[in-house]
């Protein structure tokens, strides 16, 4: 199987890199269209600021690639933001395919501390990605800005108020938080999305 992890601006690629060693794949880091059409599966990973690294996407043509690809996409974190319509970061324009829009957390209390940074749990999981899930379960978040509960929802969390953990629509996969750091159930996530 060919795995291939979408090489742009935006930290995090390694830690994927690596957990996906741990599964015994060897994953392609690469910005080639061919590589990224070729392979069987694709990961859009990210760490960083949505309207810069549109920017950087549109300069390299990588937008309309990732919006054309057939096979299993998983976007990680930013890259579950940048495959939504619009986002508050930076006023951005993203790449649409799920018709919604990324928002900044407000804090409510003084307690409330953006970034949403730890472990929180994700219900209401509902999909290939979250097979064998039969309760709610802990993995790893780090992020400012989320997307509310919609229809593409795949799973939710609650930091502040109840919003997309994952989200799904046909061959597109995408998860807030980062299941390269979110141990045995991030593993399993990964696996599930290996084994679509």
């Amino acid at each position: 199987m060919k795995v291939a992890i979408v090489k742009y601006n935006a930290g995090n690629i390694r830690s994927v890199d690596y957990a996906l060693k741990r599964l015994g794949v060897e994953a392609t880091i690469t910005a080639q269209p061919d590589e990224l059409r070729s392979a069987d599966k694709v990961i859009f990973p990210g760490v960083g600021e949505a309207a810069t690294t549109m920017a950087h996407l549109q300069a390299h043509g990588l937008d309309t690639l990732i919006k054309s690809l057939r096979q299993p996409v998983l976007g990680i974190c930013l890259g579950m933001q940048l495959m939504c319509r619009h986002s508050e970061e930076g006023d951005a324009d993203c790449l649409g395919i799920f018709d919604v829009e990324v928002k900044r957390f407000v804090a409510q209390r003084h307690e409330d501390k953006v970034p949403h940074t730890g472990w929180n749990t994700i219900g209401h999981t509902r999909g290939k990605l979250f097979e064998g899930f039969t309760r709610e379960e802990f993995v790893y978040f780090v992020h400012s800005f989320y997307v509310p509960v919609c229809e593409f929802t795949a799973a939710e969390s609650v930091y502040i108020h109840p919003f997309s953990a994952a989200l799904h629509k046909d061959n597109f996969y995408a998860t807030q938080f980062h299941p390269e750091k979110s141990g045995a159930v991030g593993e399993r996530i990964l696996r599930n999305f290996l084994d679509l």
